[in-house]
Order: structure tokens, then C-alpha cells, then sequence
């Protein structure tokens, strides 16, 4: 009697492989399974632990988003991308973001050329008080020989 499942998806060799299954089934119970694979790898046999951490490394497991869960970090760092720039379907939408977005740009580098320009005003400020300092202070007077002839 045969054990897997009948609804198992079939590979060329037949029905899905240990490997496969057990990847499957450590996928399906989520990012928490992996862990304790990982951990029980390392426990009997140091180089299944190890194997298991670059295969987790390699196939992206340890991120949260992998298993279906929101985060916040990754919610940011897909704004940088061009999913940002990605069509919604709705045209009306996708010009008021695209304005939107070309304003936002405009008022960043409106706002980083501000920043500039203040920097270098308070470099600039600096730069003349120290020369004010200078100019204020004696200069000592170098103590200079009289010819040896005189």
C-alpha cells in the first residue's frame, strides 16, 4: 500500500521525494520549523545544522515575509523598488501617483538643497569667526639675531 498521499503532485520520477516532502512540510508549519530543524541538525549532527543554515540562507527562510507574515522592515524596503512604479490597473490612480511621487522628489531635493545651502552658511560662519579670532589675537614676533657685523 502505497504511503504518500494521493494528492501529492507528481515529479518526473514519480511522487514527490523525502527531501521534497519534508521541505514541504517544514515549510507548511512555518519560519518557527525551520529553526528547530536547524537546531536539532546541530544537536545530533553538526553538519546537518550547518547544511540546514545555508540552505536556509540560499533559499530565503529566515525572512518572515517568505512564510506569508507583514513586516514592517519589509513593507519599507519595497518602497525603493519598482513595485512603487508598478501600474495599479487604474489609470486615474496611477496619474495621481505619478504626480505624486514627482512632487515628493521635487520636494526632496528642494529640502536637500536647503540643508546644503544651511551647512555651508554655518561652515561659512565658522570659518569667519576663527578668521576674526586670528586677526584679533597678537601675532608673537619672531626673535630675530642682529647681524653678527653691527
Amino acid at each position: 500500500m502505497n504511503s504518500y498521499p494521493s494528492a501529492a503532485p507528481r515529479i518526473p520520477g514519480g511522487l514527490l521525494t523525502w527531501p521534497r516532502r519534508a521541505e514541504a512540510w517544514l515549510d507548511g508549519h512555518g519560519r518557527k520549523a525551520w529553526i528547530t530543524a536547524m537546531v536539532l541538525g546541530f544537536i545530533l549532527f553538526w553538519p546537518v545544522g550547518l547544511a540546514l543554515v545555508a540552505y536556509m540562507t540560499m533559499t530565503n527562510r529566515w525572512s518572515k515575509t517568505m512564510f506569508g507574515s507583514s513586516c514592517r522592515k519589509s513593507n519599507r524596503a519595497e518602497w525603493g523598488t519598482h513595485r512603487v512604479y508598478a501600474s495599479s490597473g487604474n489609470s486615474a490612480f496611477d496619474a495621481y501617483k505619478a504626480e505624486t511621487l514627482r512632487r515628493l522628489e521635487e520636494e526632496q531635493a528642494a529640502f536637500e538643497g536647503f540643508l546644503n545651502r544651511l551647512r555651508e552658511a554655518k561652515d561659512k560662519q565658522e570659518f569667519d569667526a576663527f578668521m576674526d579670532d586670528r586677526a584679533r589675537s597678537p601675532r608673537p614676533v619672531a626673535d630675530i639675531p642682529p647681524p653678527a657685523n653691527a
